[in-house]
């Protein structure tokens, strides 16, 4: 995977994009469904409705995730179900889900706080 750097141009951007969009697809297959992942837009898509799709569906993912943990832990306290496993595996994943969304809202905050800063 080649580093970011600051001379790399547009072009640059959009093919580094290009090599993570095609290693994804790649991986896709073999990592089965996955409801945080799944939401990554694979097709063409307009620039305004594009973002907003994917940051929707993404938010939606971790939201589901969320409420699944809650709902398995809720079932394990009542004694529904004895496997303790997948409760903490589902806990697990809504939490992993969770900090990735955080880290994306950072880096985003941090995108809008230097553009903002821009001289004109």
């Amino acid at each position: 995977m080649t580093a970011i750097d600051s001379r790399m141009g547009f072009s640059g951007v959009l093919a580094l994009r290009a090599q993570i969009l095609q290693k994804s697809q790649a991986l896709a297959p073999t990592a089965g469904t996955n409801s945080v992942t799944g939401s990554v837009a694979t097709g063409p898509a307009s620039a305004a409705d594009g973002f907003g799709a994917a940051m929707d569906s993404a938010l939606k993912a971790v939201n589901a995730a969320q409420s699944e943990s809650a709902s398995l832990g809720a079932a394990y306290e009542r004694g529904e179900t004895h496997d303790i496993a997948s409760v903490m595996l589902s806990r697990q994943k809504a939490s992993i889900a969770f900090e990735a969304t955080l880290q994306a809202r950072n880096r985003l905050l941090s995108a809008y706080r230097d553009v903002m800063n821009m001289p004109v």
